[in-house]
């Protein structure tokens, strides 16, 4: 199985981006174009709440890690989990170093609204999970998104066809970086609610990218002056 550098390590979170829209995810990660909005910003502070790396609490016999780092030769990535739980389990654990017996590790990840549709809040899950059994030599047979607008937990059994997706998904991302290429607008109506959609242009048909229409732009303020 291929490994990957550290140096070409792609984040973690962006594998939630390329789900939603390939066009997004190679503005921001490929063009380092950012905007944000409403939502963007509601998100932001809900992860900024979870990811206190100086509060670990334990819960009887559960251990409560905040924004722990995870990384994966394999896929070529690294990122955070927005909580990772450790769940004592003597038969099925893993051994932690420092704690008395073994644990399962179960991955939480923090979302801003309600459960979607399409699966992308579900693959950067499961790509916590698959960064967390290579690092600790286990197996992550379950997580949960928790959403904020419902205030309730969303259990994920994670299944071998999911590991495969997310797999498949990251090799296609690095393709994409390693090429450059950022693909052309595929307009639908979750257009409406991307803070890139001013950068994005989707009713232009996305002729230009994002660095040629800023390019552009300049160029034009310059022949006015």
């Amino acid at each position: 199985m291929k490994e990957y550098d550290e140096e070409d390590y792609l984040l973690l979170s962006g594998i939630q981006h390329f789900k939603f829209c390939r066009r997004q995810w190679a503005l921001i990660h490929i063009e380092k174009v950012w905007e944000e909005n409403s939502r963007t910003a509601e998100g932001r502070l809900m992860h900024d709440n979870a990811h206190d790396r100086t509060f670990t609490e334990k819960r009887k016999n559960v251990i409560i890690s905040r924004a722990m780092p995870v990384h994966s030769r394999t896929l070529g990535t690294s990122g955070e989990c927005d909580i990772a739980e450790f769940v004592r389990d003597d038969e099925n654990g893993v051994e932690l170093f420092g704690r008395e017996g073994k644990y399962r590790i179960c991955p939480v990840e923090y979302k801003r609204g309600k459960p979607k549709e399409g699966d992308e809040d579900t693959s950067q899950l499961v790509a916590q999970a698959l960064c967390i059994e290579e690092m600790f030599c286990c197996t992550v047979d379950k997580g949960y998104l928790y959403y904020g607008m419902t205030k309730h937990r969303l259990e994920v059994c994670i299944t071998d066809e999911m590991r495969e997706n997310v797999r498949n998904t990251f090799a296609e991302m690095h393709g994409l970086f390693e090429s450059g290429h950022t693909p052309v607008v595929r307009r639908n109506k979750s257009c409406n609610a991307c803070s890139l959609a001013d950068v994005c242009l989707p009713m232009m048909g996305g002729r230009l990218s994002a660095r040629e229409y800023i390019e552009n732009m300049l160029d034009e303020r310059e022949d006015l002056k």
